[in-house]
């Protein structure tokens, strides 16, 4: 089998040749392996992140779910930005500084927030006044230089040509978070009906993005809807009452269709496999992190909702990926194989992603496990 096929076979509950292996690479080691600065990548597309993640895929040879590294969007849909443009407001040896602004008559309307492009980190947005700069830039220039690539459909074709039989190409659509801050906490508590409103504006927004991806000639192998952190920020009760519905809708919907549908949601997350097996259609579900930073047992799960979901986890990705020896990789990757394989559905990966200076034999020695010691 390659990759493609393996994945393909677990998705639909078979056993396929040995269990399918994809570390979470995440977007720092595509990036660190181009070995460009990263705001070449991201500001610049030069490669786009999607891109450099899938040479990675090629060059330590997983099986991939590509979930969602290429940012599909529609403007028919309205989901393209044609009023506001990026420029670079200040440039330092370790990084790059953005903010959006819309040109109204010659008049510059400036975004609250800026982008900050590292040499060696992905990009953060922050407040201006974190990185010492005024709300109001007093100079800025226009980006020249950046590489455009597709969108929409296109797009989709171009990642899933590059993929080729390495993997599965996802696209998000919905999504298992309506509150990812502290002042949004409050503010759900303070003004609930307000999210509550929120949560039924996207489910009509969400259906509608679904409906266009299901029509197009090349769609995508699997639809991604989750938040990283789903039960971090929102307690049981504020997930239930505004993204579950979301959740149910989305993978029914593409139940009816007959694409898989994946959750990623680091942090505890053993409630949220419980419910996601119970009361909704969803086919995938990771990172499954064990302590402290989840509360997930890979074994127990298997034995209570390994047959209704595809399990897909979970070594630790700062003891035993980053600083571990590769014995120590590869005793991880048997121990996981051996809670989580029997009877298929279940895919080796790491607990959430792994950080970018994880060495490349680490990668390798999960790889190797998986395709020796996890043949079926």
């Amino acid at each position: 089998m390659n990759s493609r096929e393996r994945l393909q076979t677990v998705l639909k509950g078979g056993i396929p040749d040995h269990v399918p292996v994809a570390p979470d690479t995440s977007n720092m080691i595509p990036a660190r392996l181009t070995g460009k600065p990263f705001w070449d990548l991201y500001l610049y597309n030069d490669p786009p992140i999607w891109k450099a993640y899938i040479d990675c895929v090629k060059h330590f040879g997983f099986d991939s779910l590509m979930d969602g590294y290429a940012r599909v969007l529609f403007d028919d849909l309205g989901e393209i930005d044609h009023e506001s443009d990026e420029y670079i407001v200040s440039r330092q040896p370790d990084r790059i500084i953005t903010q959006n602004a819309k040109n109204a008559n010659g008049k510059m309307f400036w975004n609250e927030k800026v982008k900050v492009y590292y040499v060696d980190n992905p990009p953060t947005i922050l407040s201006p006044d974190k990185v010492h700069l005024p709300v109001v830039p007093d100079k800025w220039e226009k980006i020249e230089g950046r590489k455009v690539y597709p969108q929409g459909e296109e797009l989709i074709k171009l990642a899933k040509t590059e993929m080729g039989d390495h993997g599965m190409v996802g696209v998000f659509c919905g999504g298992s978070m309506l509150v990812g801050s502290v002042e949004g906490v409050y503010d759900y508590y303070d003004n609930p009906e307000k999210y509550e409103k929120r949560r039924d504006e996207l489910l009509v927004v969400f259906e509608k993005r679904l409906r266009k991806l299901m029509s197009l000639e090349c769609r995508p192998d699997f639809i991604c809807t989750g938040g990283s952190g789903t039960l971090v920020f929102q307690t049981e009760e504020m997930f239930r009452t505004l993204a579950l519905p979301i959740v149910k809708h989305i993978t029914s919907l593409c139940k009816e269709f007959g694409v898989p549908t994946q959750i990623h949601s680091c942090g505890p997350e053993a409630l949220l496999v419980k419910i996601m097996a119970e009361e909704t259609d969803l086919t995938v579900i990771d990172p499954l992190e064990i302590p402290p930073m989840g509360d997930c047992n890979l074994r127990e799960l298997k034995k209570l909702y390994g047959k209704k979901l595809v399990l897909k986890g979970n070594l630790q990705t700062t003891d035993v990926m980053l600083r571990g020896s590769v014995q120590d990789v590869i005793d991880a990757s048997k121990r996981a194989i051996d809670d989580g394989a029997a009877d298929g559905r279940f895919i080796l990966s790491t607990g959430d992603q792994c950080g970018r200076d994880t060495p490349d034999e680490n990668i390798f020695a999960m790889i190797d496990t998986a395709k020796t010691y996890g043949k079926y």
